[in-house]
This record gives structure tokens, sequence and C-alpha cells, in this order.
């Protein structure tokens, strides 16, 4: 549920960084761009290779920092739609890329349920930004979970850390089963938030 609280702790890290680059004319979708990128670039080359804590350490600060753009675009007036489409359709490349790189890494260490847990954590996670799109579209509200964004990558980059500091494997493998499991979980959630207000508006 971290990622419904964050916004005044967003402002208070990311205010002066996001005014020094609307003030040198950097757009905010330029940042979203170039720091999906980045991401994607760091968990496909990092983790298959076995860089298990340098990725994770890196893609904390990247994701961190993936709130820096939302805060120029609110600073300098030009937040939009697009830019909300393209920021939240860009962000479910990034989660892919992470969670593709590490069941990558699990399967050339020829770890089977790693890598059934890494893709379960894939297609799972995917599901749950869909259901509340797709909720929206149809004029009904589900942000309702306990399993948002922030919440799946800091689960699954805490245990690749660990992992890449020596723990067993076994704690990145667990790691990627709870955040499927959560996110399936959220989604459950999310479908019985839109059924209630489905029923609602019956006659």
């Amino acid at each position: 549920m971290l990622g419904a609280n964050s916004r005044a702790l967003e402002q208070r890290i990311f205010g002066r960084p996001a005014a020094w680059l609307v003030k040198h004319h950097v757009r905010a979708n330029t940042v979203t761009v170039v720091g999906v990128a980045v991401q994607c670039a760091a968990a496909l080359s990092l983790f298959p290779l076995g860089y298990l804590w340098q990725g994770a350490a890196v893609l904390a600060v990247l994701a961190s920092a993936d709130a820096l753009d939302g805060t120029m675009a609110r600073l300098s007036g030009t937040a939009s739609k697009w830019g909300a489409f393209l920021d939240s359709t860009l962000d479910r490349l990034a989660d892919a890329a992470i969670f593709a790189g590490l069941t990558i890494y699990l399967a050339r260490q020829e770890d089977f349920w790693g890598v059934v847990a890494g893709l379960a954590a894939l297609a799972a996670g995917s599901m749950v930004p869909y259901a509340r799109a797709r909720a929206e579209a149809v004029g009904y509200q589900a942000s309702v979970g306990i399993a948002e964004r922030t919440d799946r990558l800091i689960v699954t980059l805490v245990a690749a850390g660990l992992t890449g500091f020596g723990l067993s494997p076994l704690v990145l493998v667990i790691a990627l089963a709870v955040t499927a499991l959560a996110s399936l979980v959220t989604v459950g959630q999310r479908m019985a938030a839109v059924h209630s207000q489905a029923r609602a508006d019956q006659p």
C-alpha cells in the first residue's frame, strides 16, 4: 500500500531536482522514457549475469526516481493524460524487465521452481494494473489491494539483493512466489470491489 501514500514523500525528495530540470527545459516525458530505458537495460544485463545485489541497488535507485517525472509535470504545469498514459505503460515494461531478468538468472541456475515463480510473478503482476485500468474504463474504481507496484518491487529487489549478498537463492524464489500470490489476491480484491459497485448500480 506504499504507492497510495507517497506523494508528500516524493515531493520532499524530488522537489528540488525536479525544479532544476524544469528550469533547464527538460521535459517530464523525456525523463520518463530515458528512465525506463535505463531500468530495462540494467535489469536485463545485470540480473541474468548474476549481479544480483548490484542490479537490485541500481534498480532501487531508478525505481525511486520514477516519481521524478510526475513531480516535474506538476511543477511545470504540463501534467496531461498522455503523460500519465505514457508513464503507466512504460512502468509495465520496466516491471517486466525486472522479473524477466531474474527469471533468466534462475533459468541459468537450472532452478525449475525459481523459473515457475518468476513467470508467475511476471504474469500475475501484470494483471494488477490491468484490473484497475479495465475497471476505470467501465466507470468503476479498483485501487484497492495488498500489493501495489511499489510493494511488489520492494519485496523482489530486497530478496534479489540478499541473494546477491550470499543468501540461498531460495530466498529469491520464495519472494517471487509471495509476489505472485499477493498479486493474485490483489486482483481478486479489485474484482470484488468492481463487482460490489456493479451490483450497487443495478436497479
